[in-house]
């Protein structure tokens, strides 16, 4: 990926302006992380949550890809969630549910360190928020520890649409949130007091379900064929000249290549205003 496809975020985290993400994979996990760094992704989401993920497949993946390439592992960045309790499939728990939040934390962390064969992770981002405050606060001690020892570069929070409680953790964290990452669709307008928020601070909004939510931006002519690009490609483009990251989840070599490609041109402030319109 060129140089001008990265951004850098409040932590001082160089991470690529789109990261592949592994949801969902099952068995094809290993081969398709792997078929994704070999295309050009330098990014990879994933999580410590067995019910969608497989995480050691993503480590398979990567170590496959590492030494076809001579790849280094510091040339990647990695990034995987705490899933609390409530998220995961009871019969495949990666960590001790008896246990007090700091150490599921601990322990869900030891496993994905495990899984992904590293010895420290770029992102570790909080899957869903706590219902309670102070459980919320609980986990993000623990995690904040984690990033005090150096076993991870910065911390982040995912499906968290509620501007309130995401300022509130903002003002009570001592390492802040680098990253967030949620929807982004229609049901929650976008998210747009808290992507104004996070250009404000340097928070990396990282956006997923992009292109399957957002059926009818796709197909309007604002999107469809600009620069002899495909609706997806200039959707990622317009989000990544917006302060984006998009996931994608693709499967397909093509698509794969399509998406690295958005860095290849530009949109011009009449065209991003014509989608800008859209929201």
């Amino acid at each position: 990926m060129p140089d001008h496809a990265f951004v850098v975020s409040a932590a001082g985290v160089r991470m690529p302006g789109i990261l592949y993400g592994t949801a969902w994979k099952q068995e094809r996990t290993a081969a398709l992380v792997e078929q994704a760094i070999a295309a050009g992704f330098r990014g990879i989401d994933t999580a410590c949550q067995p019910k969608h993920y497989d995480e050691a497949g993503v480590g398979r993946g990567i170590a496959a890809a590492c030494a076809n390439s001579g790849l280094a592992r510091a040339e990647l960045y990695l990034q995987t969630k705490f899933t609390p309790l409530n998220g995961h499939d009871p019969q495949r728990i990666p960590y001790d549910p008896r246990a007090g939040l700091a150490e599921q934390v601990a322990q869900s962390f030891a496993v994905s360190l495990r899984n992904l064969q590293t010895d420290y992770l770029d992102g570790l981002v909080l899957h869903s928020p706590l219902a309670d405050r102070g459980q919320l606060l609980e986990v993000w001690q623990a995690m904040e520890s984690l990033a005090a020892a150096g076993q991870v570069r910065q911390l982040g929070i995912s499906n968290c649409y509620d501007f309130a409680l995401f300022e509130y953790l903002y003002q009570t964290a001592t390492v802040k949130p680098a990253v967030i990452q949620n929807r982004f669709y229609a049901d929650t307008g976008y998210d747009k007091p808290i992507r104004a928020f996070c250009r404000q601070r340097q928070i990396v909004y990282q956006s997923f379900w992009t292109l399957t939510a957002n059926p009818r931006v796709l197909a309007h002519p604002a999107v469809t064929g600009a620069h002899g690009r495909t609706p997806a490609q200039i959707f990622f483009r317009y989000l990544h000249q917006h302060g984006v990251v998009p996931l994608t989840g693709t499967s397909s070599g093509q698509h794969m290549r399509e998406d690295l490609a958005i860095f290849e041109f530009a949109l011009d402030a009449d065209e991003c205003a014509a989608i800008s319109a859209l929201f």
